[in-house]
């Protein structure tokens, strides 16, 4: 936690291929701590030795986040609240009872990453990561609603419409994160 023992979470949500690893793109380039769940699950079919492809890591994925749909954030919101510093990313948070359970241990803003359908299914498409497939996109996105998905959305504090150029998409969070974390957005430029 911050020197100051002040941290902000900004939360990334949004439906696959959103844009949500914009996110990511800028926390790396200002050094900044970046936790994914997504991370997490593919971390975990790996270690099983499992092939990486949409329905293992989809049966991961119910398998880790447990009973009440929280497990995977748990084990997030620890390791981002042993991380020094007062900016910190968690991505992955699928549903509004994982949004409160961040919230109710430290502060939060929640961004919501929007893009078309067609947009992301084209994404989708030309990514080509193991776990996407064009076959699997309109499952994918109900599995994601019924997680909680569109009220973690609709419920988000900034969004990002996530449909020009990515340099665009990057200023977009570079200004939210100035907005909500003030002077803190430069601290790693010293």
């Amino acid at each position: 936690m911050g020197k100051d023992g002040h941290m902000t979470v900004f939360i990334v949500v949004g439906m696959p291929a959103s844009g949500k690893n914009i996110a990511r793109i800028y926390s790396e380039s200002k050094g900044l701590p970046y936790f994914s769940t997504g991370d997490l699950v593919r971390k975990e079919v790996s270690r099983r030795g499992l092939t990486p492809d949409a329905s293992n890591t989809a049966m991961v994925s119910t398998e880790l986040r447990g009973d009440d749909g929280m497990g995977v954030t748990r084990h997030v919101l620890t390791s981002a609240l042993e991380t020094p510093g007062d900016i910190v990313f968690m991505e992955g948070m699928r549903s509004w009872p994982e949004i409160e359970l961040v919230r109710g241990r430290i502060p939060c803003v929640v961004i919501a990453f929007l893009a078309p359908k067609a947009t992301r299914l084209a994404r989708i498409v030309s990514r080509g990561r193991p776990d996407d497939s064009a076959l699997a996109f309109e499952e994918r996105d109900r599995r994601e609603i019924e997680y909680g998905a569109a009220e973690a959305i609709a419920l988000a504090d900034e969004y990002i419409l996530n449909t020009g150029t990515m340099e665009d998409a990057l200023q977009s969070i570079e200004s939210i994160v100035k907005a909500h974390a003030g002077t803190l957005a430069d601290h790693n430029r010293r």
